[in-house]
C-alpha cells in the first residue's frame, strides 16, 4: 500500500507562507520586468505611455498597487490550489489502487479485509480533502472575479478619463488629423482614423488582457504570465522528482521527462509564433476597418434626408457595400490564419495529453511508478506544458492586445505632436490686431500673406473675396485650428472672444444646455432665456426649454443659426468671429440679428465673413482677399 503524500494538517500553515514568500517575488519580478520591458521593448514603452499614470499617479496608485497585490495574491494561491490538487489526486488514484490489489487478494487471506478497510479510509480522506480545496477553490475563483473586476473598473475608468482629457486638450481632437501616424505595419496614415473607436473600444480591450496577462483570469490559476511562470518553477520541481531515465537514440537521458517535455514546447511555440505574427496588422486592420463601416452608416442616418432627396440610395449602397467588402476580406484573412494557428496549437493539446503516458507507460508496468504517481505525472506535465505554452496558448489574443497598443499610443502620439504643430502667435489684449498674419495650403501655396490691421471696441470688419480665396482657412487660422499659418493675433482672452461657425454646434442635450453651450444653464435665469429665443425670432421654442431631442436634426439649418445669435447675446464676447453666420437665414432677418447685436453689444468686435453685400451695412470696414497672398483694407460708409 501506498502512503499518504502529504502531512494535510500541517499544510495550512506551510501553504500561506509559500503563498506570501512567492507572492513578493513576484512582484518584485513584475516591477523588474516591467521595468526593463518599458525601456528596451517598443510596445513596452508604447504600453507604459499609455498606462503609466495609472500605477504612477499619487492620486490613484496606492489603490491600483493594492489591488495588484490582492489579484497576485489570489493568483499564486491558485496556482498553491493545484498542487495541492495534483496531491489530493495522488492519494485518492493510490488508495483506489490498494483497494483494487486488495480486491484481488483471495477471500481466505487474513490481510484482505484489513487492507480494503485501509484502503477504504484513504479514499474517503482523499476525498474529504478534495471537497474542502473544491470549497477554497471556488471561493478564490469568485474573489479573484470580484477584485479583477475592481482593477479593470479603475483601469479603464482612469485611461477613459486620462485620453479623453489628452484628445480635447489644446485643440488635438481638432488638429491630429494634420499629422501622420504609423500604423502596425509602419506605414504612414494621414490622421487619426476613428479616435472614438479608440477611446472606447481599444482601451476596453486594452484593460481585458492587462488583467489577463498578468494575473488570472476566470478562475484559471494558469491564466496569467505571473501564475504561469509559478507553475512552471513548481511543476517542473514536481515532474523533476517524478521523470525517470530513458534512452533516446542510444543516450541514456535521466529525469527525459522534463527535457522532453522542455523541447516539445520550445518546437510548438516557435510554430505557433510563425504563424501568428500577421494577426497582429490583420486584427489593427480589423478595427480600423470596422470603424470605418460603422461611421459611414452612421453619416448615411444623419444625412437620410439630404440623401433621400438626391435619390441617392445606390450611390450610398456601393459606397457602404465597398467598405464592407474591405471588413469582409480582412475577416476571412483572420479566419483563414486563426484556422492554421488554431489547429496548430490543437494539434499540440491533443499531443500532450497522451505524451506523458506514452513516457511514463514502461515505468508504470514495470512496477516503478504506482497508479496514483501516472495520475500526478499526467497532470503535473499538462500543468506544466500549458504554463510554459502561455504565450502559443494566448497569442492570438495578444495580437488584439497588442492591436489596442499601437492604436491608443498611435493617438497619444498624434495628439501630442497636434499641441506642437505651428500656429499664430497670441497675445491678450483689449483690441483686435493682427501682425504679419501669413495663411498657407498644406502644399505651401500662400492664401494670405503678411495681413496686418487694428480693430478697436465698437468696430465690425466683414471678410470677403472669391471662393478659394483663404476666408474660412483664414477664420481657421485665427481660432487656432489651422497648423500653416503664423504671425501675431491680439485679442480679449478667453471666452471673451468667441467664434461662430456656418453650421453651429449642438450638442445632445435639453434646449436650454443647446442655448447656452458652452456655458453651464444654470448661469442664466428662465427669464433671460425666455427673451432671447423671443429676440432671435424663436418664441415657438420657449416651451421646450427642457426637451431632450437630437436637435441638430430638429432645427432647421435657419434655426440653428438664430441659436448661435442667442448664444453671442447670453455670453456678450468682446469679440465675436462669425463665419458665414446668416446664411441659412432671409436678408430680413439677418438684418435684425446683426441689428440686434449691435444694439444690445454695441462696444463688441465683429468680424464677419460673408458673401452677401447685405451684410456690409451692419460693419465699419471690409477685407477683401484678393488671392495669392494678396488683401485689401478699406473702410465703409453706410449711407445715412
Amino acid at each position: 500500500m501506498n502512503s499518504g503524500s502529504l502531512d494535510w494538517g500541517n499544510e495550512l500553515v506551510k501553504t500561506i507562507g509559500w503563498t506570501l514568500w512567492v507572492s513578493a517575488a513576484s512582484l518584485a519580478g513584475l516591477v523588474v520586468v516591467g521595468a526593463l520591458l518599458a525601456r528596451y521593448t517598443k510596445w513596452g514603452r508604447q504600453y507604459w505611455r499609455v498606462t503609466g499614470g495609472f500605477f504612477t499617479e499619487r492620486r490613484i496608485a496606492p489603490m491600483t498597487w493594492l489591488l495588484v497585490v490582492i489579484l497576485l495574491l489570489l493568483a499564486i494561491f491558485g496556482v498553491r490550489l493545484n498542487v495541492l490538487f495534483t496531491y489530493q489526486g495522488l492519494d485518492m488514484y493510490n488508495a483506489i489502487q490498494d483497494g483494487a490489489s486488495a480486491l484481488g487478494k483471495p477471500a481466505s487471506d487474513p490481510a484482505r479485509a484489513g487492507a480494503i478497510d485501509v484502503a477504504k479510509d484513504a479514499f474517503w480522506k482523499s476525498m474529504a480533502i478534495f471537497a474542502l480545496l473544491a470549497t477554497i477553490h471556488v471561493v478564490r475563483t469568485l474573489v479573484e472575479v470580484w477584485f479583477g473586476a475592481a482593477f479593470a473598473v479603475k483601469m479603464r475608468t482612469w485611461l477613459t478619463e486620462n485620453v479623453t482629457d489628452d484628445w480635447l486638450a489644446d485643440r488635438a481632437f481638432y488638429r491630429n488629423r494634420f499629422v501622420p501616424i504609423e500604423d502596425s505595419g509602419g506605414e504612414l496614415t494621414a490622421g487619426v482614423d476613428n479616435p472614438d473607436q479608440r477611446i472606447e473600444a481599444d482601451i476596453t480591450t486594452l484593460v481585458t488582457w492587462t488583467r489577463q496577462f498578468v494575473f488570472s483570469s476566470g478562475g484559471s490559476a494558469t491564466g496569467g504570465i505571473i501564475p504561469a511562470i509559478v507553475t512552471m518553477v513548481t511543476f517542473t520541481i514536481m515532474l523533476w522528482g517524478l521523470s525517470g531515465p530513458m534512452v533516446i537514440f542510444g543516450f541514456h537521458l535521466g529525469h527525459a521527462m522534463v527535457y522532453l517535455l522542455m523541447m516539445f514546447v520550445f518546437l510548438a511555440s516557435v510554430v505557433a509564433f510563425w504563424i501568428g505574427r500577421p494577426l497582429i496588422r490583420l486584427n489593427f486592420l480589423r478595427e480600423r476597418l470596422t470603424a470605418n463601416f460603422r461611421f459611414a452608416l452612421v453619416r448615411v442616418r444623419e444625412n437620410a434626408e439630404n440623401i433621400a432627396l438626391y435619390s441617392g440610395e445606390e450611390v450610398e449602397h456601393r459606397g457602404l457595400m465597398d467598405r464592407f467588402d474591405q471588413v469582409i476580406k480582412n475577416y476571412w484573412n483572420i479566419i483563414h490564419r486563426t484556422l492554421l494557428f488554431s489547429g496548430w496549437n490543437l494539434t499540440v493539446s491533443q499531443t500532450s495529453v497522451v505524451l506523458p503516458f506514452l513516457v511514463q507507460a514502461n515505468r508504470f508496468f514495470a512496477g516503478s511508478v504506482s497508479f496514483g504517481q501516472l495520475n500526478q505525472t499526467a497532470s503535473a506535465f499538462g500543468n506544466l506544458s500549458d504554463a510554459l505554452s502561455f504565450f502559443r496558448l494566448m497569442y492570438d489574443d495578444f495580437t488584439a492586445f497588442r492591436a489596442s497598443i499601437i492604436r491608443l499610443d498611435g493617438l497619444r502620439d498624434a495628439d501630442e505632436k497636434a499641441r506642437h504643430l505651428p500656429t499664430i502667435a497670441t497675445a491678450d489684449g483689449v483690441d483686435v490686431g493682427l501682425d504679419d498674419v501669413q495663411i498657407r495650403k498644406p502644399d505651401g501655396e500662400i492664401l494670405v500673406d503678411d495681413l496686418s490691421l487694428r480693430l478697436v471696441p465698437g468696430e465690425a470688419l466683414v471678410v470677403k473675396g472669391r471662393s478659394g480665396s483663404g476666408k474660412t482657412t483664414l477664420f481657421r487660422g485665427l481660432s487656432g485650428l489651422w497648423p500653416y499659418s503664423e504671425g501675431t493675433f491680439t485679442r480679449p482672452p478667453g471666452t471673451d472672444t468667441l467664434f461662430l461657425s456656418q453650421v453651429p454646434y449642438l450638442p445632445l442635450a435639453d434646449l436650454r444646455s443647446v442655448l447656452t453651450y458652452p456655458a453651464p444653464p444654470s448661469d442664466f435665469s428662465e427669464e433671460e432665456l425666455h427673451q432671447i429665443l423671443v429676440d432671435v425670432s424663436l418664441p415657438h421654442l420657449v416651451e421646450r426649454l427642457d426637451e431632450d431631442e437630437y436637435w441638430a436634426k430638429v432645427l432647421s439649418p435657419g434655426e440653428q443659426q438664430r441659436v448661435a445669435f442667442a448664444r453671442i447675446l447670453l455670453s456678450q464676447p468682446k469679440v465675436v468671429f462669425l463665419d458665414e453666420a446668416t446664411s441659412a437665414v432671409d436678408e430680413g432677418l439677418e438684418y435684425s440679428l446683426y441689428k440686434l447685436i449691435r444694439t444690445r453689444l454695441p462696444e463688441t468686435i465683429v468680424v464677419s465673413i460673408s458673401h452677401r453685400s447685405t451684410t456690409e451695412r451692419h460693419h465699419t470696414k471690409m477685407l477683401e482677399l484678393l488671392g495669392e497672398g494678396g488683401w485689401e483694407l478699406t473702410d465703409i460708409v453706410v449711407p445715412v
